[in-house]
């Protein structure tokens, strides 16, 4: 019976099948399956590149980009140093790739020479636009477009003078660009992160002379993870000292909820600016990040209502007249919060806080400040309102001071050297549980 059922079946669909008509030779030859885009990958040595870090290698690059166009993939960089003379557009979907998968060593170029290939992998040499800040950017992303594996280096640069002007060193636009593995030895202006949506910029290492990071009209969360700014490339006196008193490494204008994870930055003006423009003002998520040997390790002008949020921060404030680990506006009418952070190192003083916003500390370490013996508060605040609470004062010196222009103050359960010196001319303030310990 089985096979009597099993006979049955075959010749129905034999039957159906020959109830579809036969395609001609023609509708044959034009059904072709879709083209499979995933092993797009050129070599930019096959489009006329040289790595002798002596010839122009803008034309053959973009050929290489423009090769893949429209349906993305890779281009791939051997090792070697390319020079260019011009800038670079990478297009939409398309990758472009040196040789390392993890951000390189900064053991190159210490003396303006050019450094071994196999010191640096893919090293990019460029020198367009000196003198003119404003010109556009040596490398441009677009959406899902990628650079990773590579080093800048401005070549021209001088280690120990007042920097030349650049453009930016990359522009990302369009939904998705990434940056990822990236030096950028020495740029004066790093990574334009503006005008786009859900931008990532990942284990990227390098010493920004003038600005590092520049965000602002971003509507749709962006990254930036692991991004270490550190004065690799030069720290004679001329140059650095131009920096520290210039320099900005992370700038946050109108943002929605960007997400900022272990970054960190030495030798800047300041450390990390959040603030608005046109567009509107920021937010964000900080975590684990640093800002070592600035003159304003955190700068807030402006902040949304919906808050930054800083967990697990360290900062250090020490170069320039007044040195501040944190100072909030004037303008500011919006939150900002300090979760579990560190403040160190010989500071006038912890914060100075002004405008109409709220500025919280919780469970902060508080370590040094009055670098001179004036009897200046750890935190003054001068506008606004503030929440200090479970927080370590380990110095015994004057701990907070509220002007009769701060708005609301609460002050508890903190721990602090010596006896609590809390001086309060504010007409709504909370002051209690503040234990103090004897001196060292």
């Amino acid at each position: 019976m089985a096979k009597t059922l099993t006979f049955f079946k075959a010749l129905c669909f034999a039957g159906f099948l020959s109830l579809i008509p036969a395609l001609s030779a023609q509708e044959q030859a034009t059904t072709i399956e879709p083209a499979d885009n995933s092993a797009a990958i050129v070599n930019v040595l096959d489009f006329g590149a040289v790595g002798d870090g002596q010839t122009d290698n803008t034309e053959a690059f973009q050929k290489a980009l423009d090769s893949l166009k429209p349906l993305g993939g890779s281009v791939e960089v051997p090792v070697g140093q390319y020079r260019f003379s011009g800038n670079l557009n990478i297009p939409q979907g398309v990758t472009l790739r040196g040789p390392w998968n993890s951000v390189t060593a900064h053991n190159g170029c210490r003396d303006r020479g050019l450094p071994k290939p196999t010191d640096d992998g893919a090293t990019f040499i460029v020198t367009a636009n000196s003198g003119n800040a404003d010109a556009d950017a040596f490398i441009t992303l677009n959406t899902n477009s990628v650079l990773q594996g590579v080093v800048l280096y401005w070549i021209d640069q001088k280690d120990n003078d007042v920097p030349t002007p650049y453009p930016w060193g990359v522009k990302m636009r369009g939904k998705n660009p990434a940056v990822v593995d990236v030096e950028l030895l020495n740029p004066y202006q790093g990574i334009d992160a503006s005008s786009n949506e859900r931008a990532l910029i990942r284990n990227v290492h390098g010493q920004p002379l003038y600005r590092g990071i520049y965000v602002d009209k971003i509507y749709d969360i962006g990254r930036i993870e692991n991004v270490h700014f550190n004065p690799w490339w030069s720290m004679k006196p001329k140059l650095f000292q131009w920096q520290m008193e210039n320099g900005k490494a992370f700038v946050f204008k109108r943002t929605d909820w960007h997400y900022v994870l272990n970054t960190f930055c030495f030798g800047y003006l300041v450390g990390y600016e959040f603030g608005g423009s046109e567009a509107g003002l920021c937010n964000g998520n900080f975590l684990g990040i640093g800002a070592d040997s600035c003159h304003t390790s955190v700068l807030v002008e402006q902040s949304a209502v919906f808050g930054i949020l800083i967990t697990n921060g360290e900062f250090v404030a020490m170069k320039g007249e007044n040195p501040t680990e944190v100072v909030v506006g004037k303008n500011n009418t919006g939150s900002v919060r300090f979760s579990n952070c560190a403040f160190w190192g010989p500071s006038e003083q912890i914060a100075r806080i002004s405008g109409r916003g709220m500025v919280g500390f919780s469970d902060c370490e508080f370590c040094q400040w009055d670098r001179q013996n004036q009897g200046k508060p750890a935190i003054q605040v001068d506008g606004g309102s503030v929440m200090i609470r479970g927080c370590n004062f380990q110095e015994n010196k004057n701990q907070v001071k509220l002007e009769s222009t701060a708005f609301r103050a609460i002050i508890t359960d903190n721990f602090v050297r010596g006896e609590p010196r809390i001086d309060s001319q504010c007409q709504n303030a909370r002051i209690e549980g503040n234990i103090g310990s004897p001196t060292r």
